[in-house]
């Protein structure tokens, strides 16, 4: 595979770009492989990235039933941050904030990661005392952030009204190196790498069964037929809860839709990202322009894609009071994307009643800016048996209690 660079842009140029490659390629699935990953999206693919990278394990396949990142991974509002309460979080979002920040390097490949600083809005007095805590955890488990008050919320984002009449902004919970990153880059990127160590990354390729023997699984059947494995990952959000079926067991689990819409593209007015629990939405501008607006997950189980204008309306409206500027701004699309939520809003990266079976699910919300450190722990648990950022967040904790509350850190009500 070669390099992309300056030279070769140059090079490209000078004989009409006849000369790129595919970024990687589309093999038909062999027999069998040492590990399978169920689902092409960014953790599914990161899981693969690190499984070759970390561990040396390259006889991989990625399975999609669709096309590759057209799941949650395309359908997210791009935020990245780490600033979570509990110390599991923390731990693993500051590990994939940390390796956003050297992901075009390490991938040669350009996400277009932009540490522009996310706002967490204080609205009430109740958010103030709850931020502050979080605030002084961060402190404590090493992640860079801090509680600012209204008039810096004021210098950091001009547009915001900090004086809204029913929801006065009283500070915000600050992590400046947040920020936002292109989500199908990061998708390609890790495609790309993974193809190159060389993976087999199989598009429209959906998981029909899973094959096991005494307690052990084997392999998978598909669409385009029967493959053995050593050892099965399955990673495709809010579609946990079938694969696990086919597998054998249950998760504690339910799917919902996540909600989102952009503007038309407008000038730059915005170059921070703003989360606002209480009036429940948070905004920030894209690259072209248009104002990136997302708010709460459908409040009934289904596994729809697409927007309803309720939940716009009610996203919309809310965000007017805090941003009156986009008030005048027409919508130009809107979308749904599958989420799956686990009773403690934190996610399972952990073994399953089916041996050499591991299973990745339960991000909620949170799942984009989680990518690169659940892959690494993924891989970790796949190659290992076991990985220090996984450890917390194993299916055994629902039955011992030991949950990880993050109903309040994970941003917009859940």
């Amino acid at each position: 595979m070669r390099r992309y660079s300056a030279a070769a842009i140059v090079r490209e140029a000078a004989r009409h770009h006849e000369g790129w490659e595919r970024a990687w390629a589309s093999p038909e699935p062999k027999r069998k492989y040492d590990a399978i990953i169920v689902g092409g999206g960014g953790h599914g693919l990161a899981t693969a990235y690190y499984l070759g990278r970390n561990f040396g394990l390259t006889n991989v396949a990625v399975l999609e039933k669709g096309w590759l990142g057209g799941g949650n991974t395309g359908r997210n509002t791009t935020i990245i941050r780490s600033n979570y309460l509990q110390d599991p979080s923390a731990a693993i979002y500051e590990k994939a904030r940390a390796l956003y920040e050297t992901m075009s390097q390490d991938l040669n490949y350009n996400v277009m990661f932009s540490p522009r600083g996310v706002m967490m809005l204080a609205q009430t007095e109740h958010e103030v005392r709850g931020y502050r805590r979080t605030a002084h955890a961060n402190a404590l488990q090493g992640v860079d952030t801090e509680f600012v008050g209204p008039e810096r919320v004021k210098e950091l984002c001009p547009i915001i009204n900090i004086e809204g009449p029913r929801y006065p902004v009283l500070g915000a919970l600050w992590q400046a190196r947040a920020g936002t990153a292109r989500h199908d880059a990061v998708a390609w990127g890790y495609a790309r790498a993974c193809s190159a160590m060389g993976m087999d990354i199989i598009q429209k390729c959906e998981v029909t069964g899973v094959r096991s023997s005494n307690g052990q699984v084997m392999g998978v059947d598909t669409t385009r037929g029967p493959i053995d494995c050593d050892k099965l990952g399955i990673v495709v959000a809010g579609h946990s809860g079938a694969l696990a079926e086919m597998a054998g067991f249950r998760l504690p689990i339910e799917s919902v839709a996540l909600q989102a819409l952009v503007s038309e593209p407008i000038k730059p007015v915005m170059d921070v990202v703003v989360m606002a629990n209480t009036v429940h939405g948070y905004m920030s501008q894209s690259d072209k322009g248009e104002m990136v607006i997302g708010g709460g997950a459908d409040g009934y189980n289904n596994y729809t894609q697409r927007g309803s204008f309720h939940h716009i309306e009610e996203t919309v409206r809310a965000l007017i009071e805090t941003f009156p500027i986009i008030s005048r701004l027409k919508m130009l699309r809107h979308w749904g994307g599958i989420v799956d939520m686990t009773g403690d809003r934190s996610p399972i990266i952990s073994k399953t009643p089916l041996g050499n079976c591991f299973i990745n699910c339960g991000w909620g919300t949170g799942g984009f800016k989680a990518i690169p450190g659940s892959g690494w722990a993924m891989a970790e648990l796949m190659a290992r048996g076991g990985s220090p950022l996984a450890s917390a967040f194993t299916l055994e904790r629902f039955r011992e209690g030991r949950f990880i509350d993050e109903s309040v850190a994970a941003g917009v009500a859940h």
